[in-house]
């Protein structure tokens, strides 16, 4: 059964006793539905996965869809479970949580967990670990999205009405407009709390030996904290209409860099048993390129095409947010004088109603300060400086080329054979790399 059924469960399929009723795996429940006093909790059990050596072969050729496949079993039983809890949270937030992350992109982040602990020699042993990891990532990635629309008050995602919009929707005939509003945001925050919940659920489920167990929760720990600052710093920034390059690159590497790509290397490192020096360079990898991810995402949402990106175009530009890219031009543009663009980004940047045609004055103002470019070259550093921390680990080959592929395919750049020295900024650190320099760019 798949969680978009779920509704059509009842809280009980027998004919229960009156005062009794038990939930598939679960404790007794009284007549209205909650646990009898005394009752030991019981957390739900995981479904357990049979790998050998031509599954593993099999997870290697489509690791989205294996991890799919996982979130299928796992989130089909949470929904079961939150049906037989109440049937009408289990239909309003437990199945639009479970499809809203089925119905997902590309997997991403999962993808970085299982090729990182390919590269550092993780096989069958660990195999699982690394999929529940990997699908708990998913989790995280909803509850992220779903409260990131409800901030910016936004509409459409992935081609469809947001999640509080979609519940909103649902109420619309039995309360006021204003009063549906509030309530679909206020239900939107607690799926994705939700979310989050489920995800941890399966990392504490993820059985390994001790000292991974303690390492996978302490980069879990901190990528969850991270993610919070991260979101905080963008939220800040907009009310304060900051325009500091350094806060921008800072807001993007907490935000998106480190729990898309960085976090899920080590963690995929981690199950793998990593040393010191394959972890290190894998996560200074992934954060370079992390936050070429996010310069990239930037750029997506100003020329990007909706019908690829499945939203508005120009949605960080109406909500005012700090992106490096806005920085960016606002620096060049001070720096030469140039007042009409200064005059065109000072009465766009945070205006929701902002017309389509006002939106189309401040690309040519990207473009014509000169801060597409700067930004298209930074992604083009940051992904050559990734792909030097990466070669200089010692990686199992079909490892180290599946992350070469993905890590290109999270800043959209093209693959490229393995570089060689650059004078540029071979070996420097990635705080060197982030540097802001005099002139509006970034070294």
């Amino acid at each position: 059964m798949r969680p978009t059924e779920a509704k059509d469960l009842p809280v009980a399929k027998k004919a229960p006793d009156p005062h009794t009723v038990r939930p598939a795996g679960g404790s007794p429940l009284l007549g209205d539905g909650l646990p009898a006093p005394g009752a030991p909790a019981q957390a739900p059990p995981a479904p357990r996965l049979r790998l050998d050596g031509a599954a593993l072969e099999e997870v290697d050729g489509d690791v989205s869809a294996a991890v799919g496949r996982l979130l299928d079993d796992l989130l089909s039983d949470r929904v079961e479970r939150a049906a037989a809890l109440d049937p009408v949270f289990g239909h309003d937030l437990a199945e639009r949580v479970a499809a809203f992350t089925l119905e997902g992109g590309k997997r991403m982040r999962s993808q970085f967990v299982w090729w990182a602990l390919r590269a550092c020699g993780g096989g069958l042993v660990e195999a699982e670990a690394a999929l529940r990891v990997g699908a708990a990532l998913e989790l995280i990635q909803t509850c992220a999205l779903v409260h990131d629309d409800v901030m910016d008050g936004s509409r459409l995602r992935r081609g469809r009405p947001v999640l509080h919009a979609d519940v909103a929707a649902q109420y619309a005939g039995a309360v006021s407009p204003e009063a549906g509003r509030r309530f679909g945001e206020a239900a939107a925050i607690l799926a994705g709390d939700l979310a989050l919940a489920w995800a941890d659920d399966m990392v504490a489920a993820v059985e390994v030996e001790p000292d991974t167990a303690r390492r996978v929760r302490d980069l879990w720990s901190t990528m969850r904290t991270e993610m919070v600052a991260g979101q905080y710093l963008d939220l800040q920034g907009q009310i304060t209409s900051s325009v500091s390059l350094a806060r921008a690159v800072r807001a993007a590497c907490l935000k998106s860099a480190l729990y898309s790509v960085e976090r899920p290397l080590a963690l995929g490192a981690a199950l793998a048993g990593a040393d010191i020096a394959r972890t290190a360079a894998l996560c200074s990898a992934g954060r370079c390129v992390g936050i070429a991810f996010q310069l990239r995402d930037d750029l997506t949402d100003v020329f990007g095409d909706p019908t690829l990106t499945g939203k508005p175009k120009g949605g960080d530009i109406r909500a005012g947010k700090p992106t490096y890219l806005a920085a960016v031009a606002r620096a060049r543009a001070e720096a030469t004088g140039d007042r009409r663009a200064l005059a065109v980004l000072r009465r766009s940047l945070g205006r929701a109603d902002l017309s389509d045609s006002g939106l189309a004055e401040v690309r040519d103002v990207l473009v014509a300060t000169g801060a597409r470019d700067v930004v298209e070259a930074k992604i083009g550093r940051l992904v050559a400086q990734g792909m030097r921390h990466l070669d200089s680990a010692a990686l199992e080959p079909p490892g180290r080329g599946r992350l070469r592929e993905l890590l290109h395919a999270a800043a959209g750049t093209a693959p490229v054979p393995s570089p060689g020295p650059c004078a540029a900024d071979h070996g420097m650190p990635v705080s060197a790399l982030l540097a802001v320099g005099a002139e509006g760019g970034v070294r």
